[in-house]
């Protein structure tokens, strides 16, 4: 493959997730590129994928059933996620009272170098009156 045509895939898998709503798994984003006729193969969405999301350009969150699942970064800065487990619909959230609350339990529990992730699922609005 030439570099031309990794550029161009790349930019084909910004794209989709440019267009997606919400977070989307590497299946996902293979599957809708394939109905648009933009043919990439499932490896190189995944190789691409932990590419941008290493390079800090995506974010990424283990689903409630531990599939990793991806979107474009609205935040530079550190931030955790509300995500719908309908819709896929999600919110950054500020993280300050996150990491207020994970150093209270480390100085409790006398630990140090703490780090973590916190996402949080639940139903939106839209998702709990469809119900």
């Amino acid at each position: 493959m030439t570099a031309t045509r990794q550029t161009q895939q790349r930019a084909a898998i910004f794209n989709a997730l440019d267009d997606a709503e919400g977070f989307q798994s590497a299946q996902e984003l293979h599957d809708e590129m394939n109905r648009r006729g933009t043919k990439v193969g499932l490896a190189t969405v995944y190789r691409t994928l932990q590419t941008l999301a290493d390079a800090g350009d995506l974010d990424v969150v283990l689903n409630e059933s531990g599939e990793t699942i991806y979107r474009r970064c609205e935040s530079a800065e550190h931030h955790h996620h509300l995500v719908c487990r309908g819709c896929g619909t999600s919110v950054e959230l500020p993280s300050q009272e996150i990491e207020k609350w994970a150093s209270t339990i480390a100085r409790r529990y006398e630990f140090t170098e703490i780090t973590h992730v916190a996402e949080l699922f639940g139903s939106c609005r839209a998702c709990s009156t469809a119900s």
